[in-house]
């Protein structure tokens, strides 16, 4: 779906927080060694949300939103996968959380280089939030690094 709004931009944005956040509360469920660090990246996820939106309340007005277009942006390119998890093992999951967030900060990324012009907050928050990704990503790989060595 062709993101052209910023409406919509901060819908899907609010949309991949909050399905990521829904994965990790699953993952940290089924695999209670990294609960808490799932738990930890689940709240990150809802305060990202909140952040995004609160930026977007504090600084767009109709007139911008009907004078802006995000030409390019497409929701279908920013795929994560963060139905329920099944049978997969520990260090699978793992890897599917490091694709998702790697997904999440490209779209961040994205959005905030196609929001350059729209004014500053926008894409400082979304650098911001895509920056986070990196120490996410991190985290995550030393959950997968540790897995890997206890097996």
């Amino acid at each position: 779906m062709e993101l052209q709004t910023a409406s919509a931009v901060i819908s899907f944005a609010k949309n991949l927080e909050s399905d990521s956040a829904a994965f990790y509360v699953n993952a940290a469920q089924i695999y209670p060694q990294a609960a808490e660090a799932f738990l930890l990246l689940s709240e990150e996820n809802k305060r990202n949300r909140i952040l995004v939106e609160r930026t977007y309340y504090e600084v767009i007005s109709d007139a911008l939103e009907a004078g802006f277009s995000f030409e390019g942006l497409n929701s279908d390119d920013y795929p994560i996968k963060a139905e329920s998890i099944p049978d997969e093992s520990y260090s699978d999951v793992l890897k599917r959380a490091m694709g998702i967030e790697g997904e999440i900060q490209e779209f961040y990324l994205a959005a905030a280089e196609k929001s350059r012009s729209l004014m500053a907050d926008i894409p400082r928050v979304f650098e911001r939030v895509a920056r986070k990704r990196d120490q996410r990503k991190l985290k995550l790989s030393s959950l997968l690094e540790e897995s890997c060595k206890n097996d």
